[in-house]
């Protein structure tokens, strides 16, 4: 397994509807990575088309064409593992997708949200997922969660008891909610003892300003790169041999009791909870 990683965040404006404009600036992002010597680098969450979701049947496509078909490209020619997320269509409708790219080309993982958020209208548009999903690096396995699922500590558990040492988050995180934004990316790296890799859209959609402050944060609860409220590239260098000496130092993994968890006694009486 190689010891680090240099990731990058493409911090970037999505402006709802204008595909050619973000694919454009998504270049220029992938040529800065490669010229800063990044190994991946991580898009917005929806970042080719926005949430333009009245339109989500238009610009959905299924794995291996359209925006998808791109992002595959993109990663042969910069030569980068590739991550973002998209409008997936498929047999049950469509998805908020996050995807892995390998610098081949090779699609290495594709995860649909499974937590949709309601203030956004997801529910009425798209297809929640049901299922966690790694993807295999030379790094070790890399989990993908988009935006709303920070605020769901089970997926990233799940991910983490599978051996994910990353967690890559594509979001659309707006500024009224920046706090829990800023508190939930490092609360699932210190809880989990691995890296978090979040890149968060910056700009103006409506009446909506997101604020940006993409991160990485190492297993220890550090932010080794913040961005601020501007378009940028983002780069930090994430040293893996510091998960086994989080893991050594609190054996939090070895002192779960995953069998005490679903039980719950309240005045005398034993409540079974599932999930």
């Amino acid at each position: 397994m190689c010891p680090e990683w240099m990731l990058a965040l493409g911090q970037m404006e999505v402006p709802p509807g204008q595909p050619e404009r973000n694919l454009a600036r998504a270049r220029e992002l992938a040529a800065q990575a490669r010229e800063a010597g990044a190994d991946l680098l991580l898009l917005p969450e929806l970042w080719l088309h926005g949430y333009d979701l009245e339109r989500a049947a238009e610009w959905a496509a299924p794995l291996g064409e359209g925006g998808f078909a791109e992002m595959a490209t993109m990663a042969r020619e910069f030569g980068l593992y590739l991550c973002g997320s998209l409008l997936e269509r498929h047999e049950g409708g469509v998805s908020n997708t996050a995807v892995l790219y390998a610098p081949d080309g090779t699609l290495l993982g594709a995860y649909r949200k499974v937590h949709l958020f309601r203030l956004m209208n997801e529910p009425r548009y798209l297809v929640p997922g049901d299922r966690a999903v790694l993807c295999p690096t030379p790094w070790g396995p890399v989990g993908l969660i988009i935006c709303y699922d920070l605020r769901f500590p089970e997926l990233s558990r799940t991910l983490a008891v599978a051996g994910a040492h990353l967690l890559l988050v594509p979001a659309q995180w707006p500024v009224r909610r920046l706090d829990a934004w800023l508190l939930l990316a490092r609360a699932r790296a210190v809880e989990n003892q691995l890296f978090v890799a979040a890149c968060n859209r910056v700009g103006v959609d409506g009446e909506t300003f997101f604020p940006g402050r993409s991160m990485v944060v190492d297993p220890w609860g550090r932010v080794l790169v913040e961005g601020d409220d501007q378009e940028r590239l983002l780069v930090a260098r994430a040293d893996l041999r510091e998960i086994p000496k989080a893991r050594r130092y609190l054996t939090v993994f070895e002192d779960r009791r995953p069998e005490a968890y679903g039980r719950v006694w309240m005045e005398g009486e034993e409540r079974i909870v599932s999930g």
